[in-house]
């Protein structure tokens, strides 16, 4: 089955609130190998002028996974997962993200484009805070492999 065009421009429902907590943003910068203090001790965060712990720069894919399950989901979006590979993944700032956050997103489709056999679909990730407000955009790009011959 092939990846249907007509999810372009298709926007999902935000998802459930995700609150960011510190063990979350320690063991996130352990797996990336993070060595910023801010990421682990708390008086180093307060003495960088944060509330508390900052999160890693690529910690929002955590927030963004639970919105690209949406569209992995989608009956009729024709992505076989065992045919997608993690093509570009980026990140764009109004803020760092810190413990305490609450985080919601909601996804859209931003552009579907056939290449060589593969399609590539690119995913667009708005996340907010509890107030509303703008802390980044995760933009994805997947990769689905077309059938072998």
């Amino acid at each position: 089955m092939a990846v249907n065009p007509a999810l372009q421009g298709r926007v999902f429902p935000p998802v459930p609130a995700y609150l960011v907590g510190r063990e979350k943003i320690r063991e996130f910068a352990r797996a990336v190998l993070s060595d910023s203090p801010i990421n682990f001790d708390l008086d180093a965060a307060h003495a960088a002028g944060y509330r508390d712990l900052v999160a890693p720069p690529t910690f929002p894919i955590v927030v963004q996974e639970r919105t690209l399950a949406q569209l992995l989901a989608e009956p009729d979006a024709g992505i076989d997962f065992s045919r997608v590979v993690h093509g570009e993944q980026r990140f764009t700032y109004s803020r760092p993200i810190v413990a305490g956050d609450e985080l919601t997103a909601a996804l859209t489709v931003a552009s579907i484009k056939s290449l060589g056999g593969h399609t590539m679909v690119t995913a667009v990730s708005e996340i907010s805070d509890s107030a509303g407000l703008h802390v980044v955009t995760a933009t994805s790009t997947l990769v689905v492999r077309g059938e072998e011959s």
